[in-house]
């Protein structure tokens, strides 16, 4: 009994001593912690003041090279340029009398547009009149777009269709029978717009129009007297008369933006 009391005396001075070592560690500042694990070190971050200025450098940059025009809701244009119309392009089914009116003239054009803005896709309302020697060819459509933000430089493309009216014809040339043709056109077309300021713009549109045209005969009677054109006219128009006309035109635009 003597031999196992003094083996356990030592024993718990051997305890003794280690509990003591172990808090003497733990109150030096040791990584023991509450079941055995500590916290993560806190992360560092690795931007340097240089990157940062770089980092600093490439904002202004971007900022100095963007448009700065914000969100655009509403537009609205004026446009005029030349036009080139062929009223018998596709089918010539005697929309006019060939021997009295040229079915295929240059004249000039003369537009406005007005619509709303999405992003990059507009939504609108374009009228057009081209005036011509012989008439009057005036369109209304609807019409969409898609533009490409550039900076200070947009493209765009454009489709439409609508409704189309010839008319205002030179008595002189074609004659009082012909009293009016319409139908549906539709038209598409690529520009491109120069914003000089946030709201104004300048630039430049090139469209083709593909035209579907019709007119109701009109008998008249030809009195005695009437020169072989006016009764060849008046044979002509009597009838109904179609055509699918094209045309072509390049405009100057000037735009506003809101």
């Amino acid at each position: 009994m003597k031999h196992v009391a003094g083996f356990l005396s030592a024993t718990f001075a051997l305890l003794g001593l280690s509990a003591s070592a172990v808090a003497a560690e733990a109150g030096a500042g040791s990584n023991l912690q509450a079941g055995g694990l500590k916290p993560p070190e806190a992360v560092q971050s690795d931007a340097s003041p240089a990157k940062a200025s770089q980092t600093e450098a490439q904002l202004d940059r971007a900022d100095k090279e963007d448009s700065g025009r914000g969100l655009e809701f509403v537009w609205l244009n004026a446009e005029v340029g030349p036009e080139y119309l062929g009223l018998e392009t596709f089918k010539a089914g005697g929309l006019v009398d060939a021997k009295l009116a040229r079915s295929k003239q240059a004249g000039m054009m003369y537009g406005a547009g007005l619509g709303l803005r999405l992003l990059v896709f507009t939504f609108g309302a374009r009228f057009r009149l081209g005036n011509f020697s012989d008439y009057q060819l005036w369109t209304l459509n609807g019409e969409v777009g898609m533009h490409i933000p550039l900076g200070r430089i947009e493209p765009y493309f454009t489709l439409g269709g609508g409704y189309a009216s010839l008319g205002s014809f030179d008595t002189a040339k074609i004659g009082s029978n012909l009293k009016g043709a319409h139908g549906l056109d539709v038209r598409g077309g690529f520009g491109v717009d120069v914003y000089l300021t946030n709201t104004f713009s300048v630039g430049g549109n090139l469209t083709g129009d593909l035209l579907f045209l019709g007119r109701s005969g009109t008998p008249n009677s030809v009195s005695a007297t009437a020169s072989p054109d006016q009764q060849n006219a008046a044979a002509v128009y009597a009838r109904d008369g179609s055509s699918i006309g094209a045309g072509a035109t390049l405009s100057a635009v000037l735009g506003l933006h809101f």
